[in-house]
């Protein structure tokens, strides 16, 4: 299926326009660091102002969390295109593939990409360690033709973080299937700025805290059904629990039926904001986003003399070689929000950025 075509399944409501979507947002100039840290808009904003006021009142009511966490599952899975019961919430990327690599049997091969977020690395090599794995580590743009007999999961972020690189889902879906491989999708950075279709893998997992601007501690993971019986709950709390509220004490244990029983506790202020920032994206003409974000980001690349890909093959990360972080200086002092990431300079163009940041790195650079 294709993101035009995902972009379909969000249901047929109209989409808000890119207009619309810019003015929730008050980020200073220069804030081009979406790939680190989204700004919320002001919906979320006030939502969590108005928890705190309420928390330091004493007149905090619990009930209102867990409603927050379902609003925000219910709006991530419109979001990507799979049906709520089918998504999990967590805390952080890490926490999910623990949990996968865990469930993975004894002797089982993964495939993971070279430079990819520690999160989709380090606890398969973990379980490598401990001998229960085997671990083989390819070029991203050699991902899917590694994939073979022997491959029981292929992981993989659909951006990259440190380059911004775009997988070719495609060709990784299509050899996995051919070979009886299951995939593992990191949708960190690119749920928010494009169309995704979080049904094309067995199993996905996003943090909303970059392009979807949501606070810190908000994640969700979709699993299909089949692969859902794969999985051990390894963390299931209280929260795990078919009746959430009646789940609080051992030691009778009775998870939920869906992928609610890979649910961990709530860090209950963050989903206040997540619930308002993933209902504000799950709204959103996505295609338009992805042309206005990265759009931006080419007219940079074109300046800095690197490859354009247009708005179906470039990302809004722009990545370039700075080995002695001269050009993350110069960024920097310009007041330009960027960051530094495995020796190369990084911006990246969201909502918020006009051609008047592209020409505050220019200046800058220049």
């Amino acid at each position: 299926m294709s993101p035009t075509d995902a972009s379909a399944l969000l249901g047929s409501a109209e989409r808000l326009g890119l207009d619309d979507l810019q003015s929730r947002f008050d980020a200073r100039p220069g804030y081009l660091a979406a790939c680190t840290a989204g700004i919320p808009p002001r919906e979320t904003v006030t939502a969590l102002a108005a928890d705190l006021a309420e928390w330091s009142g004493g007149h905090r009511g619990l009930a209102g969390y867990g409603l927050a966490v379902e609003e925000a599952r219910a709006a991530f899975a419109r979001l990507v295109g799979v049906p709520a019961e089918q998504v999990a919430t967590g805390s952080q990327v890490s926490v999910t593939t623990g949990m996968i690599a865990a469930s993975l049997p004894g002797g089982s091969e993964v495939l993971v990409v070279d430079g990819d977020f520690s999160s989709m690395v380090f606890p398969f090599l973990v379980q490598q360690q401990r001998g229960r794995l085997t671990v083989r580590c390819v070029p991203l743009d050699e991902l899917a033709a590694a994939i073979g007999p022997s491959t029981t999961l292929v992981s993989f972020s659909l951006v990259q973080s440190a380059t911004g690189a775009l997988a070719d889902a495609d060709a990784i879906v299509e050899a996995a299937a051919r070979h009886g491989a299951a995939t593992y999708c990191d949708t960190t950075q690119a749920a928010g700025w494009m169309p995704v279709d979080a049904s094309r893998y067995d199993v996905t997992v996003c943090h909303a805290y970059k392009w979807l601007c949501s606070p810190r501690g908000a994640s969700f993971m979709t699993v299909t059904p089949e692969f859902a019986e794969r999985l051990v709950p390894v963390d299931a709390g209280w929260y795990a629990g078919d009746e959430v509220w009646g789940s609080c004490y051992g030691p009778g244990m009775q998870l939920a039926a869906t992928a609610r029983r890979f649910d961990v506790s709530p860090a209950w202020p963050v989903w206040i904001g997540a619930a308002r920032s993933l209902e504000l994206f799950a709204s959103a003409d996505l295609e338009a986003v992805r042309a206005h974000d990265v759009g931006l980001a080419d007219e940079l690349r074109s300046w800095l003399g690197l490859p354009v890909g247009g708005s179906t093959g470039s990302t809004p990360i722009v990545s370039w070689p700075d080995p002695d972080g001269s050009a993350f200086a110069a960024l920097t002092a310009a007041g330009i929000a960027a960051s530094s990431r495995a020796g190369r300079a990084r911006v990246a163009f969201h909502l918020w950025n006009t051609p008047a940041d592209v020409a505050l790195v220019k200046t800058a650079l220049a």
